[in-house]
């Protein structure tokens, strides 16, 4: 479920809420791109954040979901969904501040990575679990995380990036304690919220222009090779191992 709320700041406040763990449905996703493409038209909105409830930001796409899907239904939904979703972060014509706690997996990243502003938790780990579940894709929204070399250790090995060490790159903005999250996000959000609107919608559209990556061109490039590797069965193999739980270590299990 998706929980959003504006504020008397201008601050629009999108909560995600999927126990057990955040993972987003195809349903989620579209929820979200719908709150935030709604925003271009909205000039009550000034600034958004987006933060999980419950025990972490996103469990990542929801690959149970994709399982039970028949034939591609299920992989073609997802993709196609995270790519909405990155564009509609990306292209939200207002600044979205991204709060992250618990843990932020693979989806997960994916949306943090196309952020304007992350705050997280501390001990936060940040894991791009594609590999381990058949996919190829993310590249071109994690690169706003990390450096190069780093963002290919981390894909090849699926191992976590702890919050402190994307603090030091700079690529999140403060290190917050969970209980505090929300309202530093927040604050953050109201303090773009006083500015001018239209100067803030005019910078964050000159930011896209000049710093902006052409994720509609990449990740369908990327997503060439996981539609390869779904067609041949591996990826559903991939995500079995995953669904029978043979992969959990993400969230802190066995």
């Amino acid at each position: 479920m998706i929980h959003e709320k504006v504020d008397g700041n201008g601050v629009a406040e999108l909560v995600v809420d999927n126990p057990p763990v955040n993972a987003y449905n195809v349903a989620d996703i579209g929820t979200l791109v719908g709150h935030l493409r709604a925003y271009a038209g909205d000039d009550r909105v000034r600034a958004v954040v987006l933060r999980g409830e419950g025990r972490g930001f996103c469990g990542g796409g929801d690959v149970k979901e994709v399982q039970r899907a028949p034939g591609f239904e299920g992989i073609l939904g997802q993709t196609r969904g995270s790519l909405d979703l990155s564009l509609a972060v990306a292209e939200c014509p207002v600044p979205v501040i991204g709060a992250v706690h618990g843990y932020c997996i693979g989806l997960g990243v994916l949306v943090a990575g196309v952020c304007d502003i992350l705050l997280a938790a501390p001990d936060t780990p940040f894991v791009l679990a594609e590999a381990d579940n058949g996919a190829t894709s993310g590249i071109v929204q994690a690169i706003g995380l990390m450096p190069e070399k780093r963002l290919r250790a981390a894909m090849f090995t699926c191992e976590p990036v702890d919050s402190a060490e994307l603090h030091r790159f700079g690529s999140v903005l403060r290190l917050v304690p969970a209980a505090e999250l929300p309202a530093a996000a927040l604050a953050v959000a109201a303090t773009i919220a006083a500015k001018r609107t239209n100067v803030i919608r005019g910078l964050k559209a000159a930011m896209a222009g000049t710093l902006g990556r052409d994720i509609r061109t990449a990740y369908r490039q990327e997503l060439s090779y996981t539609f390869e590797l779904n067609i041949s069965g591996e990826a559903r193999d991939a995500r079995g191992d995953f669904v029978d739980g043979r992969r959990t270590g993400y969230l802190g299990t066995s």
